[in-house]
C-alpha cells in the first residue's frame, strides 16, 4: 500500500475518466507506478517508506534536513532509497523511456 501523499499539482486533480482500471498501466496494477519522460513528481512520505526502482532510472533529490543536506541522487532498477516521515522528495524520470517504481512502508 502507498504511504505518500503526492504534492505534484497536476498529479493531484487526474480527471475521474483516466482513473479506471482500463485506464490504469498494467505496472501499477501489479504494484508499482510509471513516471513519463520529462514528468517530475514531489512525494511525501506519511510513514518510513522505501522508494525502489523497477525500470529505468530515476533522478531523486531529498529535501534537506539537519542531519543530512539535500543531493541528488540517480537510482537505477533494482536500487531503493529509505524516506523518513515526513520526508518529501522530488522525483524525475532520468532518460527520455520513463521509469517504473514501487512505493512501500519500510
Amino acid at each position: 500500500m502507498s504511504t505518500a501523499v503526492c504534492t505534484t499539482e497536476s498529479l493531484v486533480s487526474l480527471p475521474s475518466s483516466t482513473r479506471t482500471a482500463s485506464a490504469i498501466p498494467p505496472a501499477v496494477r501489479r504494484g508499482a507506478w510509471q513516471i513519463a519522460p520529462g514528468e517530475a513528481m514531489s512525494l511525501k512520505a506519511r510513514s518510513a517508506s522505501v522508494l525502489r526502482v523497477k525500470q529505468g532510472r530515476v533522478w531523486v533529490t531529498p529535501d534537506a534536513t539537519s542531519a543530512s543536506p539535500s543531493e541528488d541522487l540517480v537510482l537505477a532498477p533494482g536500487e531503493s532509497l529509505n524516506v523518513a516521515a515526513g520526508q518529501r522528495i522530488v522525483m524525475e524520470a532520468w532518460d527520455g523511456y520513463g521509469a517504473t517504481y514501487s512505493w512501500d512502508q519500510a
